[in-house]
């Protein structure tokens, strides 16, 4: 029978079929061929015990896309949510976050939560540096269940991935959202300044009408983009027309000259933390880059 992986840990893979969910582990030729089930497949399992409603995945159905981090399969947008406070937002994280969405060109929402703890301006600021990069940006209090429909509203039909870093309220808005699949949720480390992670494997959950919402464990590594150094740039979607009107070919928009995207930085078409953000990275690539050939 054929059913949709939900949850994958400690090398047992659990495929939600329409009878329930069966407790599978995956036959030995995935291993051989380095092939490992990813939670979202689509798979074909045989069934070892209907009784104890357990079974083998014996072939995983062709993905219409597949995520590297998180390793999920078959997810048509991600949902980014991050803190406007308890944790600080780290725009840094989040501009890296976005880069490795773009660069598995996946469609990206960006949730600002805790609104309720939000400075005044706060909301307009993230709309100014965000929403000319082409980004959806919406607002929630977990804790006062506001900004939830609108959510709901993006969800609907699709399998989301929700991703950010630990403490900012993810678990929170996934209970709220599921109705009671309910998650472990944790505080903020009052030491550091950070979430205490609370989920620790992906997990798919039905939200109804072809919905999932899939978890995934909190992000706060630096990830740093895969691309060549000079196409940096096309990852910051608001850089790309502005990008044609620099002087020279491959301009890296740094200290060259004539540079149609620092112009359109000084012109307040890009905001500044997203230029410096890119300079950053770029920096930690070509440096990467360097000590690679060293």
């Amino acid at each position: 029978m054929t059913g949709k992986i939900i949850k994958g840990i400690a090398g047992f893979y659990y495929v939600q079929v329409e009878s329930g969910v069966y407790e599978c582990k995956a036959k030995g030729a995935f291993r051989k061929d380095k092939i490992k089930p990813l939670v979202g497949d689509d798979v074909e399992i045989d069934v070892i015990s209907e009784e104890e409603m357990t079974g083998n995945v014996i072939s995983i159905l062709p993905r219409k896309s597949e995520l590297i981090r998180p390793a999920v399969a078959n997810v048509d947008q991600a949902l980014l949510i991050f803190a406007t406070k308890s944790p600080e937002p780290n725009l840094n994280l989040l501009d890296r976050f976005l880069c490795m969405m773009e660069e598995q060109e996946l469609p990206i929402i960006i949730c600002f939560n805790k609104d309720d703890l939000a400075d005044e301006g706060f909301q307009q600021q993230m709309r100014d540096t965000y929403e000319p990069a082409g980004y959806k940006v919406i607002f929630t209090s977990a804790k006062e269940e506001a900004g939830i429909d609108a959510i709901k509203e993006i969800l609907k039909g699709k399998t989301s991935t929700v991703a950010g870093p630990s403490g900012v309220g993810k678990s929170s808005i996934v209970n709220i959202l599921t109705e009671g699949q309910v998650m472990e949720t944790g505080e903020v480390s009052e030491k550091i300044g950070r979430g205490k992670h609370t989920t620790r494997h992906s997990e798919l959950l039905y939200l109804g009408d072809d919905t999932y919402i899939m978890d995934t464990p909190g992000f706060s590594s630096l990830f740093v983009p895969r691309v060549e150094p000079v196409d940096l740039y096309t990852l910051f979607p608001e850089f790309i027309e502005p990008a044609g009107n620099c002087r020279f070919t491959g301009c890296a928009h740094h200290k060259e000259p004539d540079c149609g995207v620092k112009a359109a930085v000084e012109a307040g078409e890009i905001a500044a933390s997203r230029y410096e953000n890119y300079l950053q990275i770029y920096s930690e690539m070509v440096e990467q880059q360097n000590n690679k050939y060293r």
